[in-house]
C-alpha cells in the first residue's frame, strides 16, 4: 500500500487530495487538544475574545501525553476517543482548523463539517502510545497551563503514521470498510435455512 506524505499545516488543496484509507505519514507541526481545551477554545470564539494560537489549517491532535521519562521529550501520546470532542469540532473547523488525528468514530455533523471545510479526520493506532511518542520531536505547552495534561502543546512529529478515516468527499472508511466485508445476502448459500436461521423446521 502506497503511503502518502503529509505535512501540517495542511493546505485546503492537500487536505482534499486525502481519501478514506489512505496511509499517511504526518510530518510538521501539530498541535494537541481535548475537551477541555476545546471549551475554552469555543468559549473564547463566542466571545470575541482572541485565540492563544493561530488555527489556519492546523492539525488537532485528540491526545493527553503521560510524563515525559528522564532525557525524553514526551511520554505515551496515544490518541483520545474523538467522539468526545464532536460537539466543538464543526465550529472549530469553520474557524480554519483542516485536519483532526484521534481514534474512533465521528457524528453525522462533524462529517458534515468535514467536507463544508474541505478538512480530514484521521486516527492514529490507539494502544501505541510509546511507540508514536518516538515521532515527536519537540514538545511545548502553548496554551491553558492550568489544564495540565489536557493543556494545548505544540508538537514537530516526523513521519507519524496514520490512516484517513473521513475525507472531505463524504468518504468514511469504518463505513466503506464493514461494507467490504459483509455477506452477499444473494450469494451462495443465501437460500439455506439452518436451525438458527428463522426459517421453518
Amino acid at each position: 500500500m502506497e503511503v502518502v506524505k503529509v505535512t501540517s499545516p495542511l493546505s485546503r488543496d492537500t487536505a482534499s487530495r486525502l481519501k478514506a484509507g489512505d496511509s499517511v505519514m504526518l510530518s510538521g507541526v501539530i498541535y494537541t487538544a481535548r475537551d477541555a481545551a476545546h471549551k475554552k477554545l469555543i468559549e473564547a470564539l463566542e466571545a470575541g475574545e482572541p485565540l492563544p494560537l493561530d488555527l489556519q489549517g492546523i492539525t488537532i491532535y485528540y491526545m493527553g501525553p503521560s510524563p515525559a521519562p528522564p532525557g525524553g521529550v514526551i511520554g505515551a501520546a496515544g490518541p483520545t476517543t474523538s467522539g468526545r470532542m464532536d460537539r466543538y469540532t464543526p465550529r472549530l473547523l469553520a474557524a480554519g482548523v483542516r485536519a483532526m488525528l484521534g481514534k474512533g468514530f465521528r457524528s453525522p455533523a462533524v462529517k458534515e463539517a468535514i467536507q463544508e471545510h474541505e478538512a480530514v479526520y484521521m486516527a492514529a493506532i490507539g494502544g501505541a502510545g510509546a511507540l508514536i511518542s518516538r515521532r515527536i520531536r519537540a514538545a511545548q505547552v502553548v496554551a491553558y497551563p492550568e489544564l495540565g495534561t489536557e493543556a494545548i502543546r505544540r508538537l514537530e512529529v516526523e513521519g507519524l503514521p496514520a490512516i484517513v478515516v473521513n475525507d472531505s468527499h463524504g468518504g468514511d472508511l469504518y463505513i466503506e470498510g464493514r461494507a467490504r466485508y459483509q455477506k452477499d445476502p444473494d450469494g451462495p448459500g443465501a437460500q439455506e435455512k439452518g436451525p438458527f436461521s428463522g426459517g421453518s423446521r
